[in-house]
């Protein structure tokens, strides 16, 4: 699979093979996906022990790459079904631009849109997608992050205080 590049504008500059983009860590388009209940509790997965990387890590309810000319949103819920077996509205709520170095030497250097929706009822994960989940408010959460940041994925860890100050 290919990932758009994109300038900081978010203006694109060609595609890159998923895995090297990653290895050389090139700016390119992403989406992340913050799926709440009704009690503003966040859906979380835990990633599948045997992605390439983040592995095991407790992360948003989904995240992921759109294809050169996608809307970014549809990816988002597409991709959403394909994770979690669910469908819901999506909202745009922000993007924005992180680099982190991953646990296995990869690097995610990604332009994200961030994305809100609402649901109650309970996921059916893909199990090669998605090792586990659970609900949990963000003031448990971001206290969580503090005591065992190991735990969680590099980008969750960036962005959660802006989530929690557009949820609260």
């Amino acid at each position: 699979m290919d990932v758009v590049l994109v300038d900081e504008k978010d203006k694109e500059i060609g595609l890159e093979e998923k895995l090297e983009a990653h290895k050389k860590g090139k700016l390119h388009r992403a989406f992340s996906v913050f799926v709440f209940n009704s009690k503003k509790e966040l859906l979380m997965q835990k990633r599948a022990s045997k992605k390439y990387h983040s592995s095991g890590l407790w992360t948003n309810s989904c995240c992921s790459h759109p294809r050169k000319g996608e809307d970014v949103k549809k990816e988002a819920e597409k991709r959403l079904k394909e994770e979690m077996g669910f469908s819901c509205n999506l909202e745009k709520k922000f993007s924005f631009i992180y680099r982190a170095i991953l646990d296995n030497g990869f690097i995610e250097h990604e332009y994200d849109y961030v994305f809100f929706g609402k649901y109650d009822k309970n996921p059916n994960p893909n199990k090669s997608e998605v090792d586990d989940w659970r609900r949990v408010s963000l003031k448990e959460l971001k206290i969580e992050i503090k005591k065992n940041p190991k735990k969680y994925s590099p980008w969750l860890r960036i962005i959660i205080d802006d989530i929690a100050s557009l949820v609260n």
